[in-house]
């Protein structure tokens, strides 16, 4: 074997003068000159080092999350993320493409074979992408509700379906719609949502008829918010109503349809829902009662504004909500008090397993609780968490994994995937994801400070201790897993949760839910009074302690999200709880820096004028307050105005007492201005330079002038429209008019071209053009398809599609759809 030899030579010598013959094996280490170049040249090679190291790293990570199951993880997001696209769509996708898509990518999945794993996964991900586009189509083909086009009053005769009382005496009905008179509707609703008065309620499933108001479900109280048409559509209820009097009990229908058996189980579900509801609350009075009613019903319309707004500041509104906490509890309370009941049998505990024969009973405890709830996303979401992780105990397998989150979130993304967009799919998925990945980094030794929690120091504090610090490690992980979502939906955070749940959730544990579970067993037996007794003893406590925390002042307003920085958050922080090496810092370093960008970076300027989707509520935003047309606007639209913009003060509008009262309408004739009356309708206009409050002539018109410069006149009524249209460079009235434009040129907004467009933001840019963003750029999508229907001739206006943002001068018509 030839000789190896290891040699040193100065940098650049030749290798003669080192005395190496031609023949000899040599590894040559050149010694380096020590120059300034050589020197320099150190650091861009340990750059390069250090940045291949990373990336095999990386790489081998990222293998081990592949080889560790986290693709099947991944499943949820991407069939999430494809029901998200489909749902932001213009129009519908069309079946043949999404069904070209699927057999394109099934044959790339299985002509990539085992060997090919890049492309088997790429084409695997694309599938799971496109089945939830297609699991949303087939959703909103089986919705396929009829919402109400346009406000009317009608006579409905209908079959009660569902109902719940509020505080106030009233009675929230949801009715079956079998038809209408007076007049008799073209488009009528399969079922409508009716709010009426009434000494007793009227039972579940009789039939009734009323003389009522409906209006369609509201549509984005600004750009970018929660659209409740879409809710509406998906659950099934057209329209929105209060009845004129009380509704009266007819006879049912000789030719109405007849009602199939899953119906008629539904219907008994829910009769039994109410029955139980009004046992509670003839036991428990007051909010006490509501409150107990609704941890076991959903029922929450009874529980009063005060202590529903106290919960919420405080950050205990969850323990209304039947979720994973409900669920857990009540799962968990049965499920040990099962076992514990077997082991005072040792003959049967040793003869028989009876942990799985307590999970069977738990499951099925699980069951009745879950179709006596009202079926809600957040009961729905539990209730399959729960049940897989009892079905894991059947056999044998961990109860608590992310794959056991994964699979309940991928069967309800493809059964109800509109609830993908829902706050309580994303609040509690993200609470449930987050205290699943933290307890097993904890249970896996990897989560920071567990050494603490374990030291012999804290041993002899024992299950005090770990049963509080328990509460608290949950509601700080639940705290901050959900406030990206409670931002993005509510505009707004508690500041105080933790200290609240640290004292509730103690209460709700060991006295509400145990006595309130030992009730519902003794209630057949009408034994159930002293149980919910106490259970009442111990939401008071929880209520007072929802009422003392938010006197605390701690809700934070945050106002609305960019679109950009919710996406890059929710990856951020799927990327922080799904993966389990070294990757998962990649979530935190993406939220800092996203987080960064929307602290320091410049964020969009804030709109000067907002316009409600019927005209008829408008507001100037100006230093910090908004100026209002109306004395008290309604609060459904301008608390969301409030909220989103992290503005609350209110400045009402000036009313101008020396104005002359508006002309009244004579029988059916047209009211006109005289001349005289117009120019001093026209120079009150003009004269309305106040930019922080609404100059009013009461019943005719209201007008501010923007910091802009720009008039603004609201017109009520239609004698003042031209008058409003010569002198105002924004017209808005709330009145259903054909007129697309101002004959002056200025921008005007009706009540026809905002039932096409939604609500409205306008802010004028540097160059003085007014910029325009309007909720709805197009109305394909069926839950926005009535806006465009017109009753008068029955058939639906083309549905003109426009930018979001549309730019120009004062004086050019604005593109009415």
């Amino acid at each position: 074997m030839p000789e190896l030899k290891t040699i040193e030579v100065d940098s650049g010598a030749p290798l003669a003068t080192a005395g190496v013959s031609a023949s000899a094996h040599v590894v040559i280490a050149r010694r380096a000159t020590p120059t300034f170049t050589q020197t320099s040249s150190r650091w861009p090679s340990k750059i390069a080092r250090q940045a291949s190291r990373r990336w095999s790293a990386g790489r081998l990570a990222l293998a081990a999350e592949l080889d560790h199951g986290r693709l099947f993880l991944c499943a949820p997001v991407l069939a999430g993320a494809g029901a998200v696209a489909w749902f932001e769509f213009d129009t519908d996708a069309s079946l043949f493409r999404l069904g070209a898509w699927i057999t394109f990518l099934a044959l790339v999945f299985v002509a990539a074979g085992a060997g090919r794993p890049l492309p088997r996964r790429a084409a695997l991900a694309g599938l799971l992408c496109v089945g939830g586009m297609l699991a949303a189509q087939i959703e909103t083909w089986r919705a396929g509700t009829i919402i109400l086009d346009s406000a009317v009053t009608t006579t409905l005769t209908g079959r009660v379906e569902r109902r719940e009382g509020d505080d106030k005496g009233r009675w929230r009905y949801i009715l079956a719609v079998e038809r209408t008179a007076s007049p008799a509707l073209k488009r009528m609703p399969e079922r409508v949502s009716l709010l009426a008065r009434g000494d007793a309620p009227i039972p579940i499933g009789s039939w009734i008829e009323v003389r009522a108001r409906f209006t369609p479900p509201a549509g984005p109280a600004l750009p970018g918010l929660n659209d409740f048409a879409f809710d509406a559509y998906f659950a099934g209820v057209g329209a929105n109503g209060f009845a004129y009097g009380e509704p009266v009990e007819v006879a049912p229908d000789a030719l109405s349809p007849r009602r199939s058996a899953p119906d008629t189980i539904v219907e008994g579900l829910y009769r039994l829902r109410s029955s139980i509801g009004e046992r509670i609350r003839s036991i428990l009075p007051g909010d006490t009662g509501a409150f107990a009613a609704s941890l076991v019903t959903d029922e929450r319309r009874a529980i009063s504004d005060e202590t529903t707004e106290a919960l919420r500041q405080s950050g205990l509104a969850h323990i209304v909500a039947i979720s994973g906490l409900n669920m857990a509890l009540s799962a968990g309370i049965f499920f040990i008090g099962l076992r514990a009941v077997f082991g005072l049998f040792p003959a049967f505990a040793q003869a028989y397993p009876t942990k799985k024969i307590a999970a069977a009973g738990a499951l099925a405890a699980l069951t009745a609780y879950y179709l006596i709830s009202g079926f809600a996303v957040s009961a729905e979401r539990a209730y399959i968490m729960m049940a897989i992780m009892l079905v894991a105990a059947l056999f044998d397998r961990p109860s608590i994994s992310l794959r056991n989150v994964a699979l309940s979130a991928l069967l309800i993304i493809l059964t109800s995937p509109s609830a993908v967009l829902g706050p309580s799919f994303q609040m509690s998925f993200a609470a449930t994801l987050a205290l699943v990945s933290g307890y097993v980094g904890w249970i896996s030794g990897s989560m920071p400070g567990k050494a603490l929690f374990v030291h012999p120091v804290f041993k002899p504090i024992g299950f005090v201790f770990r049963f509080f610090a328990g509460i608290a490690l949950t509601s700080m992980i639940g705290g901050f897993s959900t406030a990206l979502f409670s931002i993005e939906h509510f505009h707004r955070l508690s500041a105080y949760g933790l200290p609240a749940n640290l004292m509730a959730m103690p209460v709700i544990s060991f006295v509400v839910m145990p006595m309130g579970m030992l009730a519902m067993l003794l209630t057949p037996l009408g034994l159930d009074v002293l149980p919910w007794k106490i259970a009442g003893f111990g939401l008071d406590i929880v209520i007072d302690i929802a009422k003392t925390v938010s006197g605390w002042g701690g809700t934070v307003d945050v106002g609305r999200l960019p679109a950009w920085y919710f996406a890059v958050a929710s990856l951020a922080f799927l990327l922080q709880t799904l993966l389990f090496t070294r990757l998962k810092y990649l979530g935190f370093a993406v939220m800092l820096i996203a987080t960064a960008c929307l602290r320091f970076l410049p964020g969009s300027p804030l709109p000067e004028l907002l316009v409600s989707d019927d005209g008829s509520l408008v507001a100037v935003v100006d230093d910090e307050v908004l100026a209002t047309n109306k004395p008290k606007p309604g609060e459904f639209i301008f608390n969301q105005w409030q909220r989103a913009l992290a503005i609350e003060p209110q400045v009402p509008p000036l009313i101008l007492t020396d104005v002359p009262p508006p002309p009244q309408k004579r029988d059916h004739e047209r009211v006109v201005l005289t001349a005289k009356e117009r120019r001093a309708a026209t120079d009150l206009m003009r004269r309305s330079t106040e930019t922080t409050q609404f100059s009013c002539a009461k019943s005719a018109w209201c007008a501010v002038t923007l910091k802009s410069g720009y008039l603004v006149v609201v017109v009520d009524n239609l004698a003042y429209l031209g008058s409003a249209c010569d002198v105002a460079d924004i017209v808005i009235t709330p009145a259903r008019v054909r007129l697309a434009q101002c004959r002056s040129g200025s921008l005007l907004f009706t009540g026809d071209s905002l039932r096409r467009t939604g609500a409205l933001e306008i802010r004028i840019d540097d160059q003085g053009s007014p910029v325009i963003n309007t909720a709805y750029t197009g109305l394909d999508r069926p839950w926005m398809r009535q806006r465009a229907y017109d009753w008068r001739t029955g058939a639906y206006a083309d549905a003109v599609r426009q930018p979001s943002d549309t730019g120009g001068s004062a004086r050019q018509a604005y593109p009415v759809p």
